[in-house]
């Protein structure tokens, strides 16, 4: 039988003695589109920053986990729920927002483009997708957070399964290898990442093929749902 343990507060604790800084969450939506990275951002339209475009955002509810409050943000923009997500980092500068004291804790979403349908919430007046290589001006330290969760997705990507998120569910090894020279933002030798990519037994075939260009039909491969997708030995594309 699992014991509660009991939480024992002092009789005098005041929490009003303490200063109670908001919290909030910025969600870096990334989406492959028409050959490029871009993210999803909405455009203010209220002070501060007012017509400013900005990550998608809310302020965290007081019995709503950090998760919770970014899934929200998520939905509310884009309409899709159980996409890849992943916490980055807290940015705390005490000047980040005029309004008072905030500090918000940013992750990145990876979602197929085809599954999005960007919504305006209220407090925005537009939202739209823009190349992560070719950013507006942005409210707050948004562009810092984008930086910082582009270097992490380049990071993740190399690494681990993680750039079949913004895949369709079957493509061939051309989109896929695509995909990873847009955000690596280099060209991948064809030969060695076909070769590697397959021996990490991370793709299956589904059977069919695509026709693309004058070429001979290409496979189609899907992402196994029972692989591993961490591989932590070497980089997979050097």
């Amino acid at each position: 039988m699992t014991q509660v343990m009991s939480i024992d507060v002092p009789e005098n604790y005041n929490p009003s003695e303490f200063d109670r800084p908001s919290v909030t969450v910025d969600v870096a939506i990334f989406s492959l589109v028409e050959d490029d990275l871009r993210i999803l951002l909405t455009k203010r339209a209220e002070r501060p920053f007012a017509q400013y475009w900005a990550l998608p955002g809310t302020f965290v509810g007081i019995n709503e986990s950090l998760d919770d409050a970014a899934n929200r943000a998520l939905a509310d923009k884009t309409g899709v729920k159980d996409v890849y997500t992943e916490q980055l980092y807290t940015f705390g500068a005490p000047d980040r927002d005029p309004r008072t004291r905030v500090i918000t804790i940013s992750y990145f979403a990876l979602v197929p483009f085809t599954a999005v349908k960007p919504q305006i919430n209220k407090g925005d007046s537009d939202v739209s997708w823009f190349s992560v290589f070719d950013l507006p001006e942005l409210a707050f330290d948004h562009a810092q957070i984008v930086e910082y969760a582009l270097t992490r997705l380049r990071y993740k990507l190399e690494y681990t399964a993680v750039g079949f998120q913004l895949l369709p569910d079957v493509f061939t090894l051309t989109e896929l290898q695509k995909a990873y020279e847009i955000i690596l933002s280099e060209r991948l030798d064809k030969r060695n990442f076909r070769r590697k990519i397959l021996s990490y037994g991370i793709l299956e075939e589904t059977g069919n093929k695509k026709k693309d260009g004058e070429g001979r039909p290409a496979k189609l491969y899907r992402y196994r749902d029972d692989a591993v997708a961490e591989v932590k030995t070497r980089r997979l594309f050097p």
